[in-house]
């Protein structure tokens, strides 16, 4: 006889591990199915999905692995600290990466048995309504659910005539893995990934080149932090970085990969030993069988779903990166709160204007809210606060005053409308103005508190004072 749950989760991943956790502490009989492997030695199915395994865990690794060599040949030096023949190890570097995903994916195995979550290995996929409950396929077998949560995210897009192999031409997973450090890297992709991956390589030795289609470098971010942004990249890290670039044709030899682009200035060659394919992410949907049960899927192949995330099926929900909005981890977990409380017939709710984005280059960029040319377009009156880290004695202290906080407050209420950040621990820093959005704070209420000194904080206080022309520092 069939399993039967009040909530069966497909997808292992950020946005189902979390939902699956958040029913089970309210209290519902919940099981989360998951059947990819990702690269577990045993070939079994990994808790955890992208962001774990082969996405935001493991670069963030590799990144401050990068960033302490990077300091110990060039900023040790200011601090007296003397570092002859320093050297990379690369594949010690990638199997510290692989032993935090590990553990990492046991301590998510921890909390499911912690809180009696049913882990099922397959994958999941829709039989038929059968009685007010829906019949679902987990692997070989049949499990019985009232309510089922889809979870099953989204994979690297792949381009049209550039075969990915993950040896010499590389999505985000390949990129995890390249086991020595190549004289020339190639990145297709400008965004995210891109300039993250071409940051850990670059650091630690390669001739880094990207090449992106759009015309604007960083489109999303706010203008002033995309042009310092590209200043500090190109002018200062020696990043190549190519705008308006449509590629014409890719090929790969024993040698490396040869990738033919257009510009500006004409056609182009770039010979480079591997090339990194980053152009975003499209939503896992295939193998749900959902034509048979009449699911709606929206112009982009998301889940359609309502601002609860639930979809046209009656107790069939979609959360993360399979639906709309950004793709982004914590945006996902968030949902599958909320729809877990939706389902123990609780108020959940997202706000998503209170979501922040993070790019974790050096420095780091991290926004939440409006940017300046949002504003400006819906035709909001705002004014401005924009500080440097210049002016901050610990950034001085630290060796690091790269880049600036800038705060948008509306010009009538004075309601914080979005933080923009550029310098060392952005994805720390933002938080505060996360909070301020969240609870619907002026610019004057975070500049009438008080941040401890010195710290890096100190400079989002003081953007909150210049946004009325009173910042004490600068």
């Amino acid at each position: 006889m069939a399993q039967e749950f009040d909530v069966l989760v497909i997808g292992g991943g950020p946005a189902g591990y979390v939902a699956a956790i958040r029913a089970a502490q309210l209290g519902l009989k919940t099981a989360c199915c998951e059947s990819n492997p990702y690269a577990d030695p045993k070939g079994q199915p990994r808790l955890g999905g992208t962001c774990l395994n082969v996405g935001c865990i493991p670069s963030k690794a590799l990144l401050h692995s990068s960033e302490l060599f990077d300091h110990a040949n060039h900023a040790f030096i200011m601090h007296g600290i003397k570092a002859e023949g320093v050297e990379i190890d690369v594949p010690s570097m990638i199997r510290r990466k692989d032993n935090i995903v590990t553990q990492l994916v046991s301590g998510i195995k921890g909390l499911f048995k912690k809180y009696k979550v049913t882990f099922l290995a397959g994958h999941g996929s829709f039989v038929a309504d059968a009685d007010g409950m829906w019949k679902m396929k987990v692997g070989d077998g049949e499990v019985i659910a009232k309510h089922v949560i889809i979870a099953t995210g989204s994979s690297a897009r792949h381009l049209s005539g550039i075969p990915v192999d993950n040896v010499q031409i590389v999505d985000n997973e390949g990129a995890l893995q390249i086991d020595a450090v190549p004289k020339r890297l190639g990145v297709i992709g400008a965004g995210v990934i891109g300039l993250e991956m071409g940051s850990v390589w670059k650091r630690l030795g390669s001739e880094v080149t990207i090449l992106e289609a759009l015309p604007d470098f960083l489109a999303a971010a706010d203008q002033a932090v995309a042009k310092e942004a590209w200043k500090v990249f190109t002018n200062k890290q020696g990043l190549k970085i190519y705008l308006g670039v449509q590629i014409k044709e890719v090929t790969t030899s024993p040698a490396g990969v040869s990738v033919k682009f257009e510009d500006d200035n004409g056609e182009q060659l770039l010979e480079c030993d591997k090339l990194v394919v980053a152009v975003g992410r499209v939503p896992n949907t295939d193998g749900l069988n959902a034509q048979a049960v009449g699911l709606q899927f929206d112009q982009r192949g998301h889940v359609e779903v309502d601002g609860h995330c639930s979809t046209n099926l009656r107790n069939v929900w979609a959360v993360g990166d399979v639906v709309r909005g950004p793709m982004l981890a914590h945006k996902g977990m968030e949902e599958g709160v909320m729809v877990a409380e939706c389902i123990a017939g609780q108020a959940g709710h997202v706000n998503y204007d209170a979501i922040p984005w993070v790019i974790y280059t050096h420095p780091e960029i991290a926004w939440v809210g409006k940017t300046e040319q949002e504003l400006k377009a819906a035709g909001i009156p705002f004014k401005q606060g924009q500080i440097p880290f210049l002016a901050n004695g610990r950034a001085l202290g630290q060796g690091d005053t790269t880049g600036f906080v800038k705060v948008l407050a509306h010009a009538e209420t004075d309601q914080i409308l979005g933080a923009h950040i550029i310098g060392t621990n952005a994805s720390e820093l933002i938080g505060e103005a996360v909070l301020a959005i969240e609870f619907g704070a002026s610019s004057e209420d975070i500049a009438r508190t008080s941040h401890a000194h010195p710290t890096l904080s100190e400079v989002m206080h003081e953007a909150a004072l210049a946004v009325d022309k009173r910042s004490l520092h600068f």
